[in-house]
């Protein structure tokens, strides 16, 4: 949908992603959304030059976040919220379900 305002289906994915998740790595982003890797790499490492993602490291993994102190995040915020709304209802929610551990042991549904 914003393919033509930033350029790649990719890096609109990738900025889906955080603004659902608040961050991500490459390999979770491509596996979810089943797409290339090294495509999804370039757009990590191209958003984090150009100053809206910054990078930071746990444990071997390298975690990618807005950067707060990117001038036009909250614009970016507003477009990407906007566009998401227009995106199958199925989706949204497959988007924004946050769920990263296995449920405890024992624990009711």
């Amino acid at each position: 949908m914003l393919e033509a305002l930033f350029g790649t289906v990719n890096r609109e994915k990738v900025l889906l992603y955080i603004l659902a998740r608040e961050e991500g790595y490459p390999r979770e982003v491509a596996k979810f959304y089943a797409v290339d890797l090294r495509s999804i790499q370039n757009q990590f490492e191209k958003l984090e030059a150009g100053g809206v993602l910054y990078s930071r490291l746990l444990g071997n993994t390298r975690l990618y976040a807005f950067n707060p102190r990117y001038p036009f995040l909250e614009e970016l915020k507003t477009i990407l919220e906007r566009a998401l709304a227009f995106y199958p209802e199925e989706e949204k929610d497959r988007l924004m379900m946050g769920r990263r551990r296995p449920r405890r042991a024992g624990k009711p549904l």
